[in-house]
């Protein structure tokens, strides 16, 4: 089978830092090359994904998030490079609207965010002759009017996780410097347990700086302190010291890979039970989950998790191997049958 992959055209595939979709296309584009595939990756230039990349790209630029000219050169540009593949999947939100793709070759197309009042109308665009996947169940029950092919949670790179002690004497934060990510809450949360927190955060957008001089900062102390955005290798390592990961995040998140992270490096979650929290984190084998006045005191109980259960419990299923199973099924479908999507209730858990 010939794929061609688009990833968005913002960050690099793999991204350096913070990326969750660009991590998932990156897994995606090993995985199946690995698994005896062919594939065009059409990303960023300055992408460094070891597969075929499509010509013409351009390099990635972070100041032009959402920019609408940028996105839309992109997915001309992929598309036009696609042509000879036997199925599309494209990751963002302007391709598969683009009225120049080639018409015989089926196109996926995987939701990251929200389906919210904005984007629904797109999305119901795109399912009249793409097949939309969602992230989670939960982001699912929120595609209304969309016929959603599969539920396909993604997976992680066990290899390059090593588990970790969870020794370090404090709770982590990892994530996005917003309001819906609940940093200021995961610090009044972790100051009133009675125990040091440690925030790895995403701070590039003026919003995002905003929000930590108003909200944050004020919070900090010696004992729960901003350490910046970190890369791979020391997210995995921070992960990996924490004996817990504290997301009460304040949103409908439709996929938290963080969490998935945390736990393949052995460290337990405890969490709010928002969005897609609940299809990842299992109470009392893996975390815990309560509502965000009930979180300080199931913190420090996160340490009688059992760490090994926790990264058993991330192999058996957020592995990129599974997911790449998953998505070679619906490639298989779409080639070999076309696709009648299903619906949500339908759908395996």
């Amino acid at each position: 089978m010939y794929v061609g992959l688009i990833a968005p055209p913002w960050i690099p595939v793999p991204p350096p830092a913070y990326g969750g979709t660009e991590m998932v296309v990156d897994l995606l584009a090993r995985g199946l090359q690995d698994a005896g595939h062919d594939v065009l990756l059409a990303a960023a230039s300055d992408s460094t994904c070891p597969v075929p990349h499509a010509p013409g790209m351009r390099v990635s630029d972070y100041g032009s998030l959402n920019e609408m000219i940028s996105a839309l050169t992109h997915a001309v540009t992929a598309y036009e490079a696609l042509h000879d593949v036997d199925v599309i999947h494209d990751h963002t939100l302007a391709g598969p609207l683009y009225l120049g793709r080639p018409e015989a070759v089926p196109v996926v197309v995987t939701n990251h965010g929200p389906f919210i009042r904005d984007t629904l109308p797109i999305f119901r665009a795109m399912a009249a002759d793409a097949s939309l996947v969602a992230v989670s169940r939960n982001q699912a029950s929120y595609a209304f009017g969309c016929s959603i092919a599969r539920v396909i949670h993604h997976g992680i790179d066990l290899e390059r996780i090593p588990v970790g002690a969870g020794t370090g004497g404090f709770a982590a934060f990892l994530g996005r410097m917003t309001p819906e990510k609940g940093v200021a809450q995961a610090l009044r949360i972790a100051r009133e347990a009675g125990v040091p927190l440690q925030i790895a955060a995403k701070m590039r957008e003026p919003a995002e700086r905003a929000y930590f001089d108003a909200e944050v900062r004020p919070l900090l102390t010696r004992e729960h302190v901003y350490i910046g955005e970190v890369s791979d290798a020391e997210k995995y390592e921070f992960l990996g010291d924490a004996f817990a990961l504290l997301n009460p995040i304040e949103w409908s998140e439709p996929f938290g890979l963080a969490m998935v992270e945390s736990l393949a490096a052995g460290t337990p979650v405890v969490a709010t039970p928002l969005g897609s929290v609940p299809e990842i984190v299992r109470p009392n084998l893996n975390g815990y989950l309560g509502l965000a006045d009930e979180l300080p005191g199931l913190l420090p109980e996160a340490d009688r998790i059992d760490r090994a259960a926790c990264r058993a419990d991330v192999e058996a299923r957020f592995s990129a191997k599974r997911m790449v199973e998953d998505h070679l099924r619906l490639y298989t479908d779409l080639l070999n049958h076309g696709l009648a999507p299903s619906s949500v209730k339908d759908l395996p858990a």
